[in-house]
């Protein structure tokens, strides 16, 4: 993923400045750009480094028929997605989500995929290569996140709650005062991967590791923005507070230096072997269908 923006990187702002209002991906600049671009002018350097040991790590290696409402509501601010745009995106968009329903009829199309999609074509520019991407994000990495169930998501809301008990208990303690809160604050971070919630370098990085790591390391991310802020967390008195919490906890310094937050995300969680999420992961499939099923 890094290796594909690498030439993008290094022309970040050679060709633009801060008053232009869309990055190189089409996105709008954020309000803060000054304190990003001095970010990035140190970041492309981290780029480059990174670029080459990705490309000797790899080196001799190989490795629907739904409504598409969602089309206009993919990326609406990204010129590359606007339908005046002179190469718009769209169309390779539909055609990516279109051949993915067909390849998997019992996923089909749902929620979420089209902000998946969208990021593969920006980077990898090219309808098969985003197709193969999606197929191994959504077919081996992410198993039933995107299911007419979602039972996938259901389950690592759950254990996302039960990581949340063991490494912050006081905020575990808060969060168990709303029934279904993990649902409301974190559903859209692991169903989008992030998309929309972080800065888009921040989730480049993190789906390096998505890819490399497979999907603990979604965990990893939350857990880190947990620990973080829990500070800010602990004032939540309300409901409402904690939501509006959780969607400041995303924002700033923190998650736009890209390349110390990836570090964080390693070091401050301490230990999360894949033996413990999938033990948490049973438990947690298992509650979640004992209550559906109403048995106990």
């Amino acid at each position: 993923m890094e290796k594909e923006i690498k030439g993008n990187a290094s022309q970040l702002f050679s060709s633009n400045n801060a008053n232009e209002r869309t990055d190189p991906y089409g996105f709008e600049r954020p309000r803060d750009f000054e304190s990003y671009k001095d970010m990035m002018n140190e970041y492309v350097a981290v780029l480059n480094r990174r670029s080459m040991k990705w490309s000797k790590l790899l080196q001799g290696k190989s490795h629907v028929e739904k409504n598409m409402t969602d089309m206009h509501r993919t990326f609406p601010d990204n010129v590359l997605f606007q339908s005046k745009a002179e190469n718009c995106l769209q169309s390779t968009l539909y055609n990516v989500l279109l051949a993915y329903g067909h390849h998997n009829k019992t996923v089909g199309y749902c929620q979420g995929m089209n902000f998946i999609a969208g990021y593969l074509i920006i980077i990898t520019k090219d309808e098969e290569k985003s197709f193969w991407l999606m197929d191994a994000l959504l077919g081996r990495i992410l198993p039933d996140y995107y299911s007419p169930a979602m039972l996938g998501l259901k389950t690592d809301q759950e254990v996302l709650g039960e990581l949340v008990k063991a490494k912050a208990p006081a905020v575990g303690q808060l969060m168990a005062q709303y029934p279904g809160i993990w649902t409301l604050v974190v559903s859209r971070w692991f169903i989008c991967l992030y998309i929309d919630i972080l800065p888009i370098e921040t989730v480049l990085r993190v789906w390096d590791c998505l890819f490399y790591e497979g999907s603990k390391v979604l965990f990893r991310v939350a857990l880190t923005l947990v620990l973080h802020h829990q500070s800010e967390i602990l004032r939540a008195r309300s409901l409402s507070d904690v939501c509006e919490c959780f969607k400041q906890i995303t924002h700033g310094a923190f998650t736009m230096d890209c390349h110390t937050f990836m570090q964080k995300i390693f070091t401050e969680p301490g230990s999360l072997s894949k033996a413990t999420i999938e033990k948490l992961r049973d438990k947690c499939t298992k509650k979640i269908q004992e209550e559906e099923s109403g048995q106990p």
